[in-house]
């Protein structure tokens, strides 16, 4: 028989619906428990979406309720902490929407509360499932590329106008901004495949010529190897067709992709886990594999079967029953978020700074 989960999850916006509860249904382990809604609308209603589910108006009444196991934290960044020592102290198990915390200090004292609590503590790095960066993964760990001198990742778009004005991401507050939203993604894939740098540059600014409220929507952040240079880069101001997503170079050959995984466009549009489409892409956007070999070039596209944000779940269940890890280690996301401290430290003081490795 199938060990059930009871599930909370705090917050019920864009995270929560698209990002958290499909894949909690999809997974046998795991039941929509709760859910958190402090103020519902006639359009915007837990209760009447999820008529199966407790709904509570206050965090406090979920993790005091005793019959939740896991909880799911997908409120704004600001809150994470808090929010994730109250049920850590509650003894429940915790997963956190990235940016894991703001500063790597909370990060670690996090860490050593589910420790001392005895529960497992992971963060939602979902993109590390991307399809593009699991083909990637491949490549470079099967040696199809050589040894690798250059790693580019990009989350480059062409949008000039100011479009986000109540979402946290677009606020100058000190969770808010493009190294807090995508930079976590970016650098916590670098840090995944080549571990902490050497070094860091960042320079993090406004593309935008209106940018009213003075809050940072791009960034470009250099991570120093030996012998290996990583570009990790967003941008706003983009005016092409076909965005860049990744650049890689090794001494055998270089893998180059266009456009972003298709999930979070297919899951806002309404596709069904259960479709078979989902997180798949037309051949014509796959990457392209460019291997060299006696000085001669071929080329072909490459894809490999797409795991999908469901993976995120499947080994969270897993670790829960005791057979494997958590699918994101806290103690990398909060080396992520130190790595993000230091980018905009950089920036602002305008020079490349030493990373101190624990």
């Amino acid at each position: 028989m199938t060990t059930k989960y009871n599930v909370g999850v705090i917050g019920y916006g864009l995270s929560a619906k698209v990002f958290h509860i499909p894949f909690i249904s999809a997974v046998p382990e795991f039941k929509l428990y709760a859910i958190v809604q402090r103020t519902p609308s006639a359009s915007d209603d837990a209760q009447k979406d999820h008529p199966d589910s407790k709904i509570y108006r206050t965090v406090e009444d979920l993790v005091n309720d005793s019959a939740v196991d896991v909880v799911v934290v997908t409120t704004t960044p600001d809150s994470h902490y808090s929010l994730t020592k109250l049920a850590l102290e509650a003894n429940k198990h915790v997963i956190v929407e990235k940016p894991f915390t703001l500063t790597q200090k909370d990060g670690d004292d996090l860490i050593e509360l589910a420790k001392k609590q005895n529960k497992l503590l992971t963060v939602y790095q979902n993109r590390r499932w991307d399809a593009d960066f699991v083909t990637a993964t491949k490549l470079i760990k099967d040696g199809s590329l050589g040894r690798v001198v250059e790693f580019e990742t990009h989350f480059d778009r062409h949008r000039p106008e100011l479009t986000i004005r109540k979402a946290w991401k677009g606020k100058p507050t000190s969770s808010g901004g493009s190294i807090y939203d995508l930079g976590t993604h970016l650098i916590d894939q670098a840090v995944q495949l080549f571990g902490l740098p050497n070094r860091i540059t960042g320079f993090i600014t406004a593309q935008r010529e209106i940018d009213a409220e003075d809050y940072e929507d791009s960034f470009t952040v250099l991570l120093h190897y030996d012998r290996l240079l990583v570009t990790a880069k967003s941008a706003v101001i983009s005016p092409e067709e076909n965005q860049l997503r990744f650049w890689i170079r090794g001494d055998k050959g270089s893998f180059k992709k266009y456009h972003l995984d298709p999930q979070e466009d297919q899951l806002l549009a309404g596709v069904k886990l259960g479709d078979g489409q989902f997180g798949r892409e037309p051949g014509e956007k796959h990457g392209v594999l460019t291997a060299s070999v006696d000085g001669k070039f071929s080329s072909h596209t490459v894809q490999p079967e797409p795991p999908t944000y469901v993976e995120y779940y499947r080994v969270f269940a897993r670790a829960l029953s005791g057979q494997g890890q958590v699918p994101v280690n806290s103690a990398d996301a909060s080396a992520v978020i130190g790595l993000v401290e230091l980018a905009m430290e950089s920036s602002k003081k305008g020079m490349t700074l030493p990373v101190v490795k624990k």
